[in-house]
């Protein structure tokens, strides 16, 4: 019972100490700029097409609820817009993309750093004198946070278009109430809150995954369990941060 509970503080002590290794400074910050660029592709663009499938349906689907349920001629139809373009900004595009992007980018770091411990190439990078933490993990952290915004602005430029596109051709709505309603109050600090909280999530989601794939032990079994450990502490991490954040920067 007592092991039960004192296990996850040593969890964050070894995270801690991991993260501590792994912002040290570089040996050769040439080598790393490579491997950024190598990373935000094989992270990063690797994610664009899931994120902007995921992003057009879930635009057109609150669109359709939000006519079909606004049907009250005292409530203004430009609405539906304007709830569309806040829910994907606000919430969407930022937070559930991330927990998307967690079961996606988060088991592939998990599962590749774990595959390298287990057959025991991080030692060898120990040996040759490499500080492996900060070879592996650094580049991935750099190249998410750095490309999760742009995937969280193309989220929400094409969860809006799903709404339009979705009152086009349903003619449920008039197409120009809801392009109304998209104008209607705009608030700039919106875009600059997704952004803040996407690049948050993008670390938790990086660290928390090169954590756990750091110190997978045993056999290939190991790094699938490693694996499941990093997307279930990730998701739960970024809806803790997601009430963190919005009671700090929103209120």
């Amino acid at each position: 019972m007592i092991r039960e509970i004192i296990k996850p503080f040593e969890e964050l002590g070894r995270y801690c100490i991991l993260m501590g290794k792994v912002f040290s400074r570089p040996e050769k910050a040439s080598i790393y700029y490579r491997r950024i660029l190598f990373e935000m592709e094989a992270l990063g663009m690797s994610s664009i097409l899931i994120t902007a499938i995921i992003s057009i349906f879930m635009g057109a689907v609150v669109t359709l609820q939000m006519s079909i349920n606004l049907e009250s001629s005292f409530i203004s139809r430009s609405l539906i817009g304007y709830a569309t373009r806040e829910t994907m900004i606000l919430e969407f595009s930022s937070t559930v993309v991330a927990l998307i992007l967690a079961g996606k980018v988060g088991s592939n770091i998990a599962s590749e750093i774990g595959t390298m411990r287990i057959t025991e190439q991080i030692d060898a990078l120990e040996i040759m004198g490499v500080n492996s933490a900060s070879y592996l993990i650094l580049p991935k952290i750099v190249a998410t946070v750095l490309f999760f915004p742009l995937l969280t602005i193309l989220s929400i430029l094409i969860g809006n278009f799903g709404g339009y596109l979705v009152a086009v051709v349903t003619r449920i709505m008039i197409p120009d109430d809801y392009v109304q309603g998209l104008l209607t109050d705009f608030k700039p600090y919106s875009i600059v809150y997704s952004l803040i909280k996407i690049a948050v999530f993008a670390f938790i989601i990086t660290s928390v995954s090169a954590f756990y794939g750091y110190n997978a032990k045993g056999n290939s079994l190991e790094v699938g369990r490693a694996s499941t450990k990093a997307v279930v502490a990730s998701c739960v991490i970024i809806l803790m941060f997601n009430l963190i954040l919005t009671q700090l920067l929103l209120i």
